[in-house]
């Protein structure tokens, strides 16, 4: 058999999977992934713990945060998130949208909001929300880099949220990477969304990349990439990556005109490159 079939193949048997490409909510403490990105983590995120959503770049700040709250609402169920949040991360990105955070599935009124003046603020607030059973996730935003976000704080805010069951989801923007106690690491930039019927806006599309998984790449690669659309109404996201990848495997030409492309590859579009 040729690769070229043999990789069919193996996406058709992926694609049998009963729709795996779908995150949604699953047993055992989780929320569910299925293939791509998923895939890489044996089955879905940890409820109980701390996951960090890095902006690809400060312009990528609002999708970023749009993936976090997502996976907020995804880890809350009907229970109340806490939003604890970074003076400045207001001065840089603006303040929070009430009618937008309602399009995405939260209703504002099961949002508590916590606005910290300084780091210490946050971590303080952020850890008295974490040791909070009946709460469902806590979003923590500080923003920029700074030396008290550093491996024991998060060690301190993971203990917590495995006490209690709260999911911790960190939100950073303007601030690089550095050792945390975090289960996983993404980082999220905005993606172009699949068009409903009549041309009408689709779902809010983010592009994921895994940075980091806790205990090493078991089940996938760390730096796996992704192309996610969240659907407020099912609470799921659903990954685009196979997609791609079958059209991009089967030679099926993409919707719309296509100019043709550099030697060096520089006008490949993200999907592509993210796909390949």
């Amino acid at each position: 058999m040729h690769r070229k079939s043999a990789d069919i193949a193996a996406l058709k048997r992926r694609f049998a999977l009963a729709d795996r490409s779908v995150w949604g909510v699953a047993p055992s403490g989780q929320m569910a992934g299925g293939a791509g990105v998923g895939a890489a983590l044996n089955g879905g995120l940890t409820r109980s713990g701390l996951h960090e959503v890095f902006a690809r770049s400060t312009a990528a700040s609002g999708a970023a945060a749009g993936f976090t709250l997502a996976l907020a609402i995804l880890a809350a169920g009907d229970k109340p998130v806490v939003w604890v949040r970074h003076d400045f991360a207001r001065i840089e990105a603006g303040g929070l949208y009430a009618p937008g955070m309602a399009e995405l599935g939260l209703d504002p009124s099961r949002l508590i909001l916590v606005q910290a003046r300084d780091v210490p603020g946050v971590l303080r607030a952020s850890e008295e929300a974490a040791r909070c059973s009946a709460l469902g996730a806590v979003l923590i935003e500080a923003w920029g880099t700074h030396r008290m976000l550093d491996l024991t704080a998060s060690r301190r805010l993971a203990l917590a949220a495995d006490n209690s069951g709260v999911s911790l989801l960190m939100l950073r923007a303007g601030a690089a990477p550095a050792p945390s106690a975090a289960m996983t690491r993404w980082e999220a930039a905005p993606a172009l969304s699949t068009p409903l019927v009549a041309n009408a806006p689709g779902g809010p599309a983010f592009a994921l990349t895994l940075l980091r998984r806790r205990g090493g790449a078991v089940g996938g690669p760390v730096g796996a990439e992704a192309i996610v659309e969240w659907n407020r109404d099912r609470r799921t996201f659903t990954d685009r990556s196979l997609a791609l990848c079958a059209k991009q495997l089967s030679g099926a030409p993409l919707s719309g005109g296509v100019v043709s492309v550099p030697a060096d590859g520089s006008a490949v579009a993200p999907e592509w490159r993210r796909a390949g």
